[in-house]
Order: structure tokens, then C-alpha cells, then sequence
């Protein structure tokens, strides 16, 4: 292929990429059949792939939980899958929709995780987002959120926005959180190949109020539902990690563009549903990250939730802040 239909590719991904970053929406871009993008990743016969490859099921019970995983390795792009949560007391439960190489990088691995965690009858999903860059596991940086729906109802868009210098999250096409690179943050902020997850598996020791809550298998099996795959991003081959051949050099991916209405959701958002930021934990981070912008009104609402996190009250318990999906790999392990 010349260099003429090589300059017409990369612009073409150029555009539909910028088209992308003003919608946040993959409305626009090409949806996989599970077979096109995606692995079975653990769980025997705990995933189901239905609709001839339009939507797959992963499900955990009292054997073990499932997963799956994106074909090939991805640096920098577009992710998103429409997701439907287990229903009624999902306590413990974690569901995560994510990006890793840990299997690659054992020691400095990049992740970039939604997670959903499960709660008692009553009691709604919350929604996680979190990244490590080359191995920071010791820098969490959790933030938690409640929804303004119920996620278990129906199928909802979850999407990754991941480019050099940005990344992302969205719900349903609304950013609710923005991470954007810093010299502060070093190497922390992702930089390398990663695969996409989805996993379902037991997070009782932590996900729901700390291990106070934990899977209760006497409502098993608990179902995830995903389908509208897409996996838009510069794949790369995971033997020689050679980028991607639509586009020359990761530079042609440009920054992420959130325009004012959307910037005004995403505050609005966080507004009324943020409940946890690590920026703001006080008894976590006597001194937040350097990366961290404090900004006051965050600040005053989440004391106002929480005092003894976010104000700096002494207590005698402690707290537990364990996330990651990388763990939800380890959990599989011992499941196979």
C-alpha cells in the first residue's frame, strides 16, 4: 500500500476518533460479534455466548466465576460495551469491564478498571473507576459513584476513552471522570499494550462495606449481560507489540475533546453521585497525590458523606480500600 492510501487511512481514523471524542458515543463505529473480538477467558460453562455472537453471558457461582478477553492488545482507543448487572442481593459480588497486561507485565503493569460492586436487597450497584501506570499499585486511585439508574433493570453503555495523553470514562455516553497525563504522576499513567476484560467474580473480602457483606451462592448463579462490543484503538500484535497498521504512529490518535455540555453532565454528575475520591481521603493521603486538583466544593460534599474519610476525623477501625481487577485474574486462577 503506498504512501497516498496510507495518509487517506490515517485520516480517515483521524476523523472518526475526533467524532468519537466530541460524542463520547460509539454509535458511529463498527459493533463486534463476540467471536470477531473476544476469548473465553476462564469459567467453563459460566460464559454463554448468545445471539450468534451479538451478546455473551458470564456468570458466578458457588464454582467458580468467567470471563473473557479481548483477542488482541490495544495501545491507546475507543472501548465500550452495553452491560446488564445481576438483579436482588448481589452483596460481594464484583463485575469488571477493563484493560490490563499484567499477564505480560507482572511486575509493572498498566490497568484501567470499571468495576461494579454488588450490595445487599435495598441497596443500589456502585460503579468504580481506578488506573495504575507501570506497576503504581501502592497509589490507589479509586473513585466510587452511585448511578442514576438501576444498572441490574437494564443494558447500559459503558465506555473507555484511552489516548497518550487522556483517559476517559463514560455511562452512557456521559464522561464522569477524567484523568488527564501529568509530569507529577510520572509513570503511573498507562502506557502499554493492554488487553480488554470482563470478569465476574467473588469480592467478598472487600467489595461490599469493607467484607462486611459477603456472596450469599443461595441466589447463585449471578448473570452479567454484555453485548454492543466495541474495540476501536490501534491493536497490536502481542508477540512483536508492533503498533497497528492503520495508523502510523500513535501521535495520529489526538487528545480527548469533552465540549462544555458534556464537561457540565460530568460535573453534574459527580455532583450527585461521586461518593469516594482518593484525592480527598485524608486518612489515606495525609498529603493527596501530586497529581490531584482539589477543588473545594468536591472537597465540602464529601465530608459532608463521609467526615471521618474526608475531614480527617481520627477512628480506631480501619478501613479497606482493596480494588483492582488485576485481582479478579488471580481469582480466576484459583478457579480454573
Amino acid at each position: 500500500m503506498n504512501s497516498y492510501y496510507l495518509g487517506i487511512l490515517a485520516f480517515v481514523f483521524f476523523s472518526v476518533f475526533h467524532v468519537l471524542l466530541v460524542s463520547g458515543s460509539s454509535r458511529d463505529l463498527p459493533i463486534l460479534s463476540f467471536d470477531e473480538g473476544y476469548s473465553h477467558l476462564f469459567g467453563n460453562d459460566n460464559l454463554m455466548v448468545l445471539k450468534n455472537g451479538k451478546s455473551a453471558h458470564i456468570s458466578l457461582d458457588e464454582r467458580t466465576g468467567s470471563g473473557f478477553v479481548s483477542q488482541d492488545l490495544y495501545l491507546h482507543g475507543f472501548f465500550s460495551a452495553s452491560i446488564k448487572l445481576p438483579a436482588d442481593y448481589t452483596a460481594g459480588v464484583v463485575v469488571a469491564f477493563y484493560m490490563s497486561n499484567g499477564d505480560i507485565f507482572e511486575k509493572n503493569h498498566d490497568e484501567i478498571d470499571f468495576e461494579f460492586l454488588g450490595n445487599i436487597r435495598g441497596k443500589n450497584w456502585r460503579i468504580q473507576t481506578n488506573i495504575y501506570g507501570n506497576g503504581s499499585t501502592n497509589v490507589g486511585r479509586e473513585e466510587r459513584y452511585g448511578l442514576w439508574f438501576d444498572p441490574s433493570e437494564d443494558f447500559h453503555q459503558y465506555s473507555i476513552l484511552w489516548t497518550e495523553n487522556q483517559i476517559v470514562f463514560y455511562v452512557d455516553s456521559v464522561p464522569i471522570r477524567e484523568i488527564k497525563r501529568t509530569e507529577a504522576m510520572g509513570g503511573d499513567f498507562p502506557s502499554k499494550p493492554m488487553s480488554l476484560y470482563a470478569t465476574i467474580w467473588d469480592g467478598s473480602d472487600w467489595a461490599t462495606n469493607g467484607g462486611r457483606y459477603r456472596v450469599n451462592y443461595k441466589y447463585a448463579p449471578y448473570i452479567a449481560e454484555f453485548s454492543d462490543f466495541v474495540l476501536h484503538g490501534c491493536a497490536v500484535d502481542p508477540i512483536e507489540h508492533s503498533k497497528c497498521e492503520a495508523v502510523p504512529t500513535s501521535d495520529s490518535i489526538p487528545s480527548g475533546i469533552i465540549t462544555r455540555e458534556q464537561r457540565m453532565k460530568m460535573e453534574n454528575f459527580r455532583k450527585k453521585h461521586m461518593q469516594y475520591s482518593y484525592c480527598y481521603d485524608r486518612s489515606r493521603y495525609k498529603v493527596p497525590p501530586s497529581e490531584c486538583i482539589i477543588n473545594s466544593k468536591e472537597a465540602e460534599r464529601l465530608r459532608g458523606f463521609d467526615p471521618v474519610t474526608f475531614g480527617g476525623v481520627h477512628h480506631r477501625g480501619k478501613r479497606h480500600h482493596r480494588s483492582s481487577s488485576s485481582r479478579s485474574i488471580q481469582t480466576k486462577a484459583s478457579s480454573i
